[in-house]
């Protein structure tokens, strides 16, 4: 599961909270019992699917130096217990997630597909990282859907696209730190794809990301907090890829794992960003002036 290294449920969660705060009504605060819930979905689901790129990549982990010592490879544990662990992971996972309405229940199990086929696609193209970013952005049309029972896409899939975006960017970034050992296996990756032109390619979709959360935020009427996490983001995005030093893996890694900073920051001003709307008008009552007898 992973849980001595929270950064990948950090990541799964983020687009999550970011739907669930989008979808508060105005001058309120987001969902606490939805962001709970989906925290701890998100810790499950992310032990889940570290549990089936184990399982998938037995013969391959054994050969890269980062993840030779994974139980799996070691023999600390067999295939049928793994099988067994996976099996109470989503029956959990399925255990939250029928806490949802129905909408959200067959949006959520949806996915399950791209959870199990993830860790083939870098034996077959050069963008697992792209495969990725549909499968950790679920949460974008998810959680707004936990809390309206539908989707609003013009705001879901703008923010879906930039979590996708994101993801590509970290997980590059993340994937250089293999790719040695990647290119003696004949491991895909965007790292291998983009090689001395990655910042480059990261620039464009950082680009991306950028543009697809304006269209967020006009689409949302949000308020001026919303956009300047985005300008902080951007900020973010902007420094990582100046300093970053592809060659050196130990670079690579922390940048990765400054990315939970951008999923906060991005989550604080959709926050408060929301606290400063307006309050709608309830029940559709309209305050007109009182007519003179």
């Amino acid at each position: 599961m992973r849980l001595d290294k929270p950064i990948g449920t950090w990541l799964l969660f983020w687009p999550c909270g970011w739907s669930i705060a989008l979808a508060a009504e105005a001058g309120t605060f987001p969902d606490l019992k939805m962001l709970l819930l989906f925290g701890t979905g998100a810790l499950v689901m992310r032990g889940a699917g570290c549990t089936i790129n184990d399982m998938w990549d037995k013969d391959i982990d054994g050969k890269v130096e980062r993840t030779k010592s994974r139980p799996l490879v070691k023999g600390s544990i067999s295939m049928n217990d793994a099988w067994v662990f996976l099996a109470v992971q989503l029956s959990v996972a399925l255990t939250i997630l029928l806490q949802l309405n129905w909408y959200s229940v067959i949006l959520g199990a949806s996915s399950l597909g791209l959870v199990v086929v993830y860790p083939l696609m870098k034996r077959v193209t050069y963008w697992p990282q792209l495969i990725l970013g549909m499968t950790f952005n679920w949460g974008a049309l998810l959680g707004w859907s936990a809390i309206h029972s539908s989707c609003n896409w013009n705001i879901c899939l703008p923010l879906y696209t930039a979590g996708i975006c994101w993801t590509i960017i970290y997980d590059t970034i993340y994937a250089h730190q293999d790719k040695a050992d990647d290119l003696l296996l004949g491991i895909k990756s965007t790292a291998i794809k983009f090689g001395d032109k990655t910042k480059l390619w990261l620039s464009l979709f950082s680009c991306g990301m950028i543009s697809s959360l304006l269209t967020t935020g006009i689409m949302s009427n949000q308020t001026w907090p919303y956009y300047l996490s985005v300008a902080l983001v951007t900020s973010h995005l902007y420094q990582q890829l100046r300093t970053l030093d592809i060659n050196n893996p130990n670079d690579c890694g922390s940048k990765f794992v400054s990315n939970k900073n951008v999923g906060l920051i991005l989550f604080l001003g959709i926050v408060f960003s929301t606290l400063l709307k307006p309050k709608e008008i309830v029940n559709n009552i309209e305050f007109l002036p009182k007519l003179s007898s």
